[in-house]
């Protein structure tokens, strides 16, 4: 039987790449106002919640969303979003034109000069791996909460702000908070 191990993943707020609708893996572009909002935003539902460990990823939106959802949160570099390589700074659609449906098909996905869907995978899974068994808060980005659910039933990127929470060892959602709906249980 596997030890309990509740995920809370966090997706970054809004950054100045998303609301122009532009891949940002590896680069870091800063939180919009309306990123930090959506972020802020979180700590109602988060506060006084507890928590064995609390987690980002190293980019600067994920440890910025943090610090204002939550406070201080220990940066892993395995936590980043898909190294995409030569679609970095694209549009979504130019990305889509130039190599097909490269979001929609994301299992079979292989960023070009940068990662595939199953390095990314083996990244995000060993973090996990070496959590201890508790609740832990992951401020994280839309690949790895995909990479995390996607055999959960969520097998898309959610919008900026969103917080989802896994039942690890049981393999159920327990709930998705997505920016604009309210609450989220125990």
């Amino acid at each position: 039987m596997k030890s309990p191990l509740e995920l809370w993943l966090v997706r970054h707020g809004e950054t100045t790449f998303s609301a122009s609708k532009r891949v940002a893996g590896w680069s870091d572009p800063p939180l919009t106002d309306n990123g930090r909002r959506q972020a802020k935003a979180l700590r109602s539902v988060i506060d006084g919640r507890q928590f064995d460990g609390v987690w980002s990823s190293d980019l600067q939106r994920a440890v910025e969303s943090a610090r204002l959802a939550w406070g201080e949160a220990r940066a892993d570099p395995r936590l980043r979003e898909c190294d995409f390589g030569d679609l970095e700074g694209c549009t979504y659609e130019e990305a889509d034109t130039t190599y097909g449906e490269v979001f929609s098909v994301f299992r079979a996905f292989q960023a070009p000069g940068g990662e595939s869907h199953q390095e990314m995978r083996a990244r995000v899974s060993e973090f996990v791996r070496d959590l201890e068994s508790g609740r832990h808060l992951l401020f994280v980005h839309g690949g790895v909460i995909r990479i995390l659910t996607q055999d959960l039933g969520i097998d898309r990127f959610l919008p900026t702000g969103t917080l989802v929470g896994l039942d690890w060892g049981a393999g159920d959602i327990l709930f998705v908070r997505e920016p604009g709906n309210t609450g989220a249980e125990d």
